[in-house]
Formats: structure tokens, sequence, C-alpha cells
């Protein structure tokens, strides 16, 4: 049935050449069609912004703020199992799971709940048939539904939703030329992403003949579609020169050039394959896991061909070091691709092996010790300086607060020795709220535990905390002026600014107390790299509280987790999960070792 419906194509195409160029001139996406219902790919998750982690907990009879030498480089010490951080992939799932137990809302439960349905529309009615259909059965169809506008482009789109045997879109293709005597564009490629979406490549080439010859470009829908099918066959390098072509209208997508990386790869032409993704890189791009899955699996490079090889050992390394400049993990497919081209190193002998890191940031398999989550001096002084500029006297800063206060802020900073630990007053009176303890009682608890230490405490408050209510007790608040200082901005103020200001002006022994993940902030940094930073920051200086029956802080973690190297190792953190958000960072290590 192929061959004679594609001639039919090709003379129902003649006649649509003749007699209605007119509408061909209209390009029409195959995304723009039905995305909604084919559409491949995770979904986006969205997290809350304030979180707090409900793994396990560490009683506040073991935390301790230790000092080492004059510097004051603060270090958690703990005697009992190690709660998860906030940053810790997963948390930010398994914490929106237990807030839905707590509030009676059961995925189970969830899943029984049926949105409202139309009874009698059309949609239930249109529903794709199991097997071809003869012109005659496609019409009744179509009358059954009341002759719908468009039912063959709406009908196609449920087939490729569907993901319909061939067969019965070839029928409809058939009915839809003999009742008009056109295809429209948009059907037609349609059907080709079915032949895309279901491997059929011969049919993907005849529909590229199709187009070729009927049309004078291709859209960049029908550009994506070919280029991906034809990369996976022996007519790879015809999807080079659609990329060409594509790239005259638009900036191709990672995928585009991917799919061309790994035919190149597969087809032995690594010359191509480095080419495009020096390309890639050029354009700005952010090359996908699957390009660089292909990159890392085993060329076909005969050892006698040294430069070559050692060529293509150093671009790979490349890789894992763009990795580590960009705060990228590998996901495990792919951490698994690199393990093997290890492994698989002509005269060197490496071992890798799946691995985790000791609170104390030692690999548990090597005994490396890993890169501290500690700045350097001048990534401290780099950070400063731009949420200074950006954040701190950033173009909205006086919507958050007024110059006057902002200076009499830093005067009240600078006229104060250096501290220790700065609280976000508000944020953590509010943890424990409308529970066992007032909102006063929940401040002093945590000042408490940390004046305890021997610790110099700043808490940043607003003014109405100074107001005697059944909220904020008089008491309890004199004592935390007594135990802190304390500074108490405008009710109108966001105190996030003030605690970014002090803490960083005190140094990076500093650390600050908010379970806020100051995303928002990290966003208004100019760049990749110091937003980077920040993050590295952030999570080398924030104490996160549990509040439960007794104050309880999550650890800090003393190592960075980023790709890393000693020469003679490799540690990889890699992703073996789908639910983490991306202020968190992977908990899973690929150690790779060289044996002498």
């Amino acid at each position: 049935m192929g061959s004679s419906v594609i001639l039919r194509f090709k003379l129902w195409i003649g006649f649509i050449n003749r007699g209605s160029s007119a509408f061909l001139a209209l390009p029409y996406t195959t995304q723009m069609q039905c995305s909604r219902d084919w559409r491949c790919g995770p979904e986006l998750r969205k997290s809350n912004s304030k979180q707090t982690s409900v793994q396990g907990k560490l009683k506040n009879s073991t935390f301790r703020l230790r000092a080492d030498g004059a510097g004051k480089n603060f270090t958690l010490l703990q005697n009992v199992s190690v709660p998860k951080s906030v940053f810790a992939a997963g948390t930010a799932k398994r914490t929106a799971e237990i807030l839905k137990r707590k509030a009676g809302l059961f995925p189970e439960e969830e899943n029984h709940v049926e949105p409202a349905r139309r009874t009698n529309g059309w949609k239930e009615k249109l529903q794709p048939p199991d097997q071809p259909l003869s012109v005659e059965e496609w019409k009744k169809l179509k009358e059954s539904v009341g002759n719908l506008e468009k039912f063959d482009s709406i009908m196609m789109c449920a087939l490729v939703k569907s993901r319909a045997e061939l067969g019965i879109a070839k029928s409809l293709l058939s009915f839809v030329a003999t009742e008009t005597g056109t295809l429209p564009y948009k059907v037609l490629l349609m059907y080709l992403a079915l032949c895309v979406y279901g491997n059929h490549d011969k049919e993907v080439f005849d529909v590229f003949d199709i187009m070729r010859e009927s049309f004078p470009s291709l859209d960049t829908g029908a550009s994506t579609l070919f280029i991906q099918s034809f990369s996976r066959t022996a007519r790879w390098r015809e999807a080079l020169s659609i990329l060409q072509d594509l790239k005259k209208v638009i900036t191709p997508s990672p995928r585009n050039y991917g799919n061309i990386i790994a035919a190149a790869m597969q087809n032995h032409d690594p010359s191509t394959a480095w080419a495009l993704y020096d390309e890639l890189l050029a354009k700005g791009l952010n090359p996908q896991q699957e390009t660089w899955t292909s990159l890392f699996e085993k060329v076909s490079i005969e050892e006698e061909e040294t430069k070559l090889l050692s060529e293509h050992q150093e671009r790979l390394l490349g890789i894992l070091l763009h990795m580590r400049n960009n705060q990228v993990y590998p996901q495990l497919s792919l951490a698994s691709s690199i393990k093997t081209w290890f492994e698989s190193i002509p005269r060197q002998k490496w071992r890798g092996t799946w691995s985790n890191a000791s609170p104390k940031g030692v690999c548990k398999r090597c005994g490396t010790e890993l890169e501290s989550i500690q700045l350097t001096a001048e990534e401290y002084q780099q950070l400063k300086k731009k949420v200074m500029a950006d954040v701190i006297q950033g173009r909205d800063v006086f919507t958050k607060t007024t110059p006057e206060e902002l200076e009499r802020f830093k005067s009240f900073v600078r006229a104060k020795p250096a501290f220790d630990v700065v609280v976000d007053g508000l944020n953590v009176a509010n943890l424990n709220r409308g529970k066992s303890k007032t909102q006063s009682e929940m401040l002093l608890e945590v000042v408490s535990a940390l004046k305890l230490q021997g610790l110099t405490v700043l808490v940043l408050g607003r003014k109405h905390m100074l107001q005697p209510s059944m909220s904020w007790d008089r008491h309890n608040m004199k004592l935390i002026q007594q135990k802190a200082h304390c500074f108490f901005t405008d009710n109108v103020s966001e105190d996030d600014p003030f605690l970014l200001y002090a803490t960083l002006h005190s140094g990076n022994h500093c650390c600050f107390v908010s379970n806020d993940l100051m995303r928002d902030h990290k966003a208004c940094l100019p760049d990749e790299a110091t937003r980077r930073l920040f993050f590295k920051w952030q999570r080398g200086h924030q104490l996160v509280v549990n509040a439960a029956r007794m104050v309880r802080f999550q650890s800090i973690p003393s190592y960075d987790t980023i790709v890393q190297t000693s020469g003679g190792t490799w540690h990889i953190p890699y992703d073996d999960t789908e639910e983490r958000s991306t202020y968190e960072v992977p908990q899973k290590w690929l150690c790779l070792n060289r044996i002498n």
C-alpha cells in the first residue's frame, strides 16, 4: 500500500502546485498543531520558595559551632545521624508529600478525582479508529460528528497523540486527498511526525522527497523532524544540509545539533561531531545529556592513530571541565558512559565505582578529601562586590527600604564587632507559628541556642515585633535583645537585603539563619558564574532550622558538590533521581581512580 499511496501523493501535490500555490505559502510547524497533546519531555516542577526539610533531625544538645583559630571558621559538630540538607536532591519532593499528608491530601485520593467531562462534545465522539478505513468509511465518520471543520487535521493530531498504526494515517490521507483534491501542509506535517516517532524512516524519505519537490522551503518543524529521522540512518549526512538550511532562518536547537553529533560518532566521524559540538557551544547553547553520552560512548579509533585518540581524550576531559565550570550534573546513564569510557582508555588502568561522601567531605570509596564548600578569599571578595552592587544597592532596592534606613543600617553594622551569625528574625519566628510556641518564643529558643555557643549574634526584625502582643511577648523580646545585637526595620521593609549585607560584611566565617532559599536574590545577580558562587556560598553558610519540640539545625556540608579531579582521581556527582529541584544538589558520586 505504501508505494501506491506515495505515488498518489505526488500526483495530488502536482495538482496543488498548479491550482493552489497560495495555500502552500503559509508555513505551519507541527508543534503549533497539537503540542499540548503529544509533546514529549518531563513536566516542569514548581517548588515553594520557603521550605523546611523534614528528614532526619539533629538534636539541639548535639549541635555545636566550633571556631577554628583566629579566623573563626565555624564547623558543625554532631554525635548523631546528620539530617539531610534542604539543598539535598529530592528534599523538596519529600517535603511536599509530607505537607500533603498533614493536610489530608493523599496521592491515591487525588488520582480518583476526575475532571468534569462534557458528555455531548464532539471530542468524545471523535475517537481515532483502530484500523485503516476506506474513503467511504472516513466520510461516514466525518458526517457522524457533524462534518466538523478541520476534521482532517484534528483526526491526524489524535492519531499522532495515540501513536496509531501508520496504515490508519495513510488511509486518512487518501480520504483527504480524494475529498478535497489537496493535502494541507499541516496534515502532511503531522503525518511526518507520526512516521518519525514510529521510526518509519523509509516513509520519512518519501515525505521528504514530496516536500522538497513541492514546497520552496521547509519550516522549522519539518526540518527538525527530518534531522531526527535522517540522523539515525545511513543517509545521516543529508541531515547536515538540512541543518545548514535551518541556520538561515533560526538558530538550531541543541537537539538538532545533538542528533547529528550522535550520528557522526556512530558512523566513525569524530571530526564532524566535534566541529558541530564547538559550533553548538559557540552559539551559547547548552548540550543535551544525550549528546554528551554519544561522545563518551566508545569510538572506533585505532590505537595506532595515537594523535587522534589523544585529541579525542582531551576533548572528553574538556566536557568534564565544562560540567565543573557550569555546575552541570550528569544523569545516571551519562555517568555510566563516562565510567565505561575511563575504564576503556588504552594503556591506562582506571577503576570506576559508585560512592557517597561522608559528612566530613571524604569519598567513602577511595578516601579522597573532596573540595571545600568555603569560597577562596578571591571568590569571596568577588561575590561580596557583586551582591553589594546588584542586590543590596540594585535598581529595585528602594522598593524594599529607604535610602535613610539603609544608611542607618550600614552605620549600625560598621559600629558593631563582626558577627558570627545573622538571624532572619521574622522568618525564624514564623517557623512554629500557630503551634506549640508563640513567635517570640520560637525566636528566643533559636537565639539562645546560638548564644550558648559563645557566638556574636545579630537578629534582624521589624518594628512591629517590639509592640507587645500575644505573639510578641515583651519579656521574650527583652531577653532576645540581651542575648543578641538587634536591628528592627520599618514594617514595610524587606529583611533579606539587610541579612545579606550584614553576613557578607562580617566576613567569610559568618553564617546566617533562615529557611528562605534566597532564589529571588540569586536571580538578581548579573551572570551565571556569580550565581554559582552565590549558591556555593549559600550552601556553606546557611543554617536551616527544623522547628519541632526542640530547636534543631540542618547540617552544613563541608564539601562542594561539583565535578573535581586531583589528576589520579575524578569525582563526579550525578543525578540518580528526576525529583531534584534546581536549587538542590545530587547526593551520589562516581569515583574514578587510576590504578598504577
